[in-house]
């Protein structure tokens, strides 16, 4: 029985995908165990969207070679399909058997790492600007029972000036609606109560398939398909939120009520500079209409601070935007200096020192809308799905179904099940809780 490690860096595409190759190799009669412990093979699905996530995952590179020094070493993801040349000529990897695997052929992983022979690495590879078909990577289930992630979508078109993804992933490519439900049907039977609806760029779902559907229809299949499952969607582009998706949320009891929509940028001169193709105002407005169709979904917004030239003016012009709109959390990053990315070439790089203190100026703006939205359900009930794990004071916790962390006191059968919790105090991050007696 050969054993198996996989380490997981970056975002839900890549923790779907590893889920795949665990499926496979344990339906193969493979062993998975933890990264860290010795393996006959080492899979590392690895991150590039900035050069530190570049870094970390040579990092778990070497960190492989010295826990299982003999181990053949399979390296995919977007790390490995920018810097594959990089990656031959480590010097670490110099003595093990070595296998590179490109976004695009995922698929065949598997059958590559348990092979005898030499990886075919030309093949392996491969050019993802060529691709026009997704991976097709089915998951058995998750190693979270609670929770999984349905990657419907991948590749992206949009090419916004500071972002590498799409040199990465390739164009946006569709899995086909009778194959979603079917993941999402196997999912439902393992146990999972929640499913998290993900893409590189999910609005663009259906696009370039002729099935006619769109991401809400595709929702509005799948919450019919498996009704006793919770769905949310990770997130989606500010344009591609119309009346019909926030209406079908608003009715569908469990499609939850929670929203992330990257902003980026609040000031007009940088989202044009960034090309991002809308306005403030635009932004605003989605906003606004997200409020009037489900007043408490919580909405979540993706803000890149000390973006090349970003004067204090229009950092100013964002905070200010930001200030007056009626969302959740915020999701803060600092501008990394990505090589490869059109924006990396602009000049007026703004200076880490500044990066920082715009960062914690936005970031003490996130944390005093979150504070505010936790209060405005003090005193309520909601329904929360209890997770599989107690936090580090032996409470239960779990989300509502508009995304408040909550911890509370409870038996272990409450674990994964949606428990009706009374809200009684904002603590910190979460907000303290009192189950009620039924759950289901």
């Amino acid at each position: 029985m050969k054993k198996i490690a996989i380490t997981t860096l970056g975002c839900k595409i890549n923790q779907f995908e590893s889920a795949s190759f665990q499926s496979s190799f344990e339906a193969l009669g493979c062993l998975v165990v933890p990264f860290g412990e010795a393996a006959d093979i080492v899979v590392i699905n690895t991150c590039t969207v900035t050069g530190k996530a570049g870094a970390q995952s040579r990092q778990c590179i070497r960190k492989a070679v010295r826990t299982s020094p003999d181990a053949k070493i399979v390296i995919t993801g977007c790390h490995a399909q920018m810097a594959a040349q990089e990656l031959l000529e480590m010097r670490e990897l110099q003595d093990n058997p070595l296998c590179i695997v490109g976004n695009g052929n995922k698929h065949l992983l598997v059958k590559a790492a348990l092979q005898e022979e030499i990886c075919d690495l030309s093949m392996l590879i491969g050019k993802i600007s060529k691709k026009t078909d997704i991976c097709h990577l089915p998951v058995r289930r998750f190693n979270d029972r609670t929770r999984a992630f349905l990657r419907v979508q991948d590749g992206c078109n949009s090419y916004c000036t500071y972002c590498i993804v799409p040199y990465t992933r390739g164009i946006s490519r569709s899995l086909p609606a009778a194959e979603v439900l079917r993941q999402a049907e196997i999912f439902a039977a393992e146990g999972h109560k929640e499913i998290v609806v993900t893409g590189i760029h999910a609005g663009m779902y259906g696009k370039d398939l002729q099935e006619g559907k769109d991401i809400g229809a595709l929702l509005q299949d799948l919450c019919q398909a498996t009704p006793t499952v919770r769905y949310r969607l990770s997130s989606i582009e500010p344009l591609e939120i119309n009346r019909n998706l926030l209406t079908l949320m608003a009715r569908q009891k469990n499609f939850m009520p929670h929203l992330h929509i990257p902003l980026q940028s609040g000031d007009d001169e940088i989202l044009g500079r960034m090309n991002r193709r809308y306005t403030a105002k635009q932004f605003a407005e989605v906003i606004d209409l997200c409020r009037e169709i489900i007043p408490d979904a919580a909405i979540g917004i993706d803000v890149l601070v000390g973006f090349p030239g970003e004067s204090e003016e229009n950092f100013a012009n964002t905070e200010a935007l930001l200030e007056g709109l009626d969302c959740t959390y915020l999701h803060v990053f600092p501008y990394s200096k990505r090589p490869g990315t059109i924006a990396s070439t602009f000049k007026n790089q703004i200076s880490r020192a500044l990066k920082e203190e715009r960062v914690d100026r936005m970031r003490s703006l996130g944390d005093r809308k979150k504070a505010q939205f936790y209060r405005n359900y003090i005193g309520g009930k909601r329904e929360v799905l209890v997770e599989g794990k107690r936090n580090e004071q032996g409470l239960l916790k779990g989300f509502t179904d508009n995304y408040i962390p909550v911890i509370f006191g409870g038996d272990d059968n409450l674990m994964n099940t949606i428990v009706t919790v009374e809200l009684v105090e904002n603590i910190d991050t979460h907000v303290f809780g009192i189950p009620q007696t039924e759950n289901r």
